[in-house]
């Protein structure tokens, strides 16, 4: 039987992991473990000044409490399965996209770019959605979960197509499964990011910030991610933990040496 971790960084009471979990039950033996609370954008961090301990929420189902995505692969790896192996991670259903270089912030990518670090085969997985009238989003996780057991059963049953150290960071549009158009293999764009920080005042008198949520524009990318969800496709894009600008090597090596 396939071993399959599932982790993510809503948190593990989160709908889209249920939704994942469930659409993954048929292809193995699934063993979650997730941040105890919500770990949004926390990047591929560790938490390396203070212990950190499974609290068991269920069978093979753990919570590490203030724990991020990259914590509870490497934990999981090195410790739940230290003495077998893994076949898949996959990291999500996460709550909105993780597109382009947002992708640098998102804590669903770093949960698996910790397994790909640890040469097993990964999968991201996040759905998109664009904001109601009413200004609220609405999530439905028919298609990612959908489009998850797919991917995942093509792994498990015919090996993994990328080399050591890459991933899939797979991106779902707001559609249902008969409004997809279908998958597209595509780049990661780049953002246009109009950051702001917004303050606000306690009632004794001190000043304290929210970073403000910015506008989801991107930067023009020929078959790049952004588009293909926007378009109703969905984003299947091929990551590797390698971030050198090799491009750019020949060129620093001239400016350095003053050729």
């Amino acid at each position: 039987m396939k071993n399959i971790l599932i982790t993510n960084d809503d948190g593990y009471e989160a709908d889209g992991l249920k939704a994942l979990i469930e659409a993954l039950k048929p292809l193995g033996r699934l063993t979650i473990v997730a941040p105890a609370m919500e770990k949004s954008s926390c990047g591929h961090s560790l938490t390396l000044t203070r212990p950190l301990k499974f609290v068991e929420v269920g069978e093979n189902f753990y919570k590490i409490d203030d724990g991020t995505p990259a914590d509870c692969v490497y934990l999981a790896l090195h410790s739940i399965f230290s003495d077998r192996a893994v076949d898949l991670v996959v990291s999500g259903i996460n709550r909105g996209a993780n597109l382009g270089e947002d992708m640098t912030y998102s804590g669903t990518v770093a949960g698996a770019m910790e397994a790909a670090l640890n040469g097993v085969n990964a999968i991201a997985i996040s759905q998109y959605s664009s904001k109601q009238s009413d200004g609220s989003y609405r999530y439905d996780y028919d298609l990612a979960a959908k489009t998850a057991r797919e991917i995942a059963e093509k792994i498990l049953g015919g090996g993994f197509p990328l080399p050591p150290r890459q991933l899939l960071n797979i991106n779902i549009p707001c559609v249902s499964s008969d409004q997809c158009k279908g998958r597209k293999i595509t780049r990661g764009g780049g953002r246009i990011y109009r950051n702001e920080a917004i303050k606000r005042t306690n009632p004794r008198g001190e000043e304290y910030f929210w970073l403000g949520a910015h506008p989801f524009d991107f930067v023009p990318t020929e078959n790049g991610d952004y588009e293909a969800v926007i378009d109703g496709f969905v984003s299947i894009t091929p990551v590797m933990c390698d971030l050198t600008a090799c491009e750019s090597i020949a060129a620093l090596n001239s400016w350095l040496n003053d050729e």
